[in-house]
């Protein structure tokens, strides 16, 4: 037999009619997905911006402690410069100015930590679902 094949018809899901009922469906499956995946991505953004405001409160609270340090060595300063007019008040100025310079270092670095940090809104997140809902909207229009 000499005959031409006919080609094979194939079936493509794509330019199936589905009911309304399915594109409802599937439309609030990938809507309930959608959701889920941002908070997640609200969840991990916020849980970040309280490690940050955990670090900077914690150097701050360590400038704190070596501020104090540096009160009571300059405390300790001053009786030595009245008791002895010797060098160990100056020996102990320095150490004082060391410590202060310190505190002044970690109270900077807190602040920069804890300005990260705030405001305590997911802002990526935020930015995300206005994106989301601004293409929920033109696929809606269409």
């Amino acid at each position: 037999m000499t005959g031409t094949m006919h080609p094979r018809v194939v079936h493509d899901e794509r330019h199936e009619h589905h009911s309304v009922g399915e594109l409802v469906g599937q439309a609030t499956e990938q809507l309930s997905r959608l959701v889920r995946q941002e908070v997640a991505l609200a969840k991990e953004e916020l849980a970040e911006k309280g490690r940050r405001a955990g670090r900077g409160g914690g150097l701050l609270g360590a400038a704190g402690a070596v501020a104090y340090a540096g009160f009571l060595a300059l405390a300790a300063t001053a009786a030595a410069a009245l008791s002895l007019a010797l060098p160990v008040w100056a020996a102990a100025l320095i150490v004082t100015a060391v410590l202060f310079a310190v505190a002044g270092l970690l109270a900077a670095i807190g602040r920069g930590q804890l300005r990260r940090a705030a405001p305590p809104t997911p802002e990526q997140t935020i930015g995300s679902v206005r994106a989301d809902v601004e293409e929920i909207r033109e696929r809606a229009h269409r």
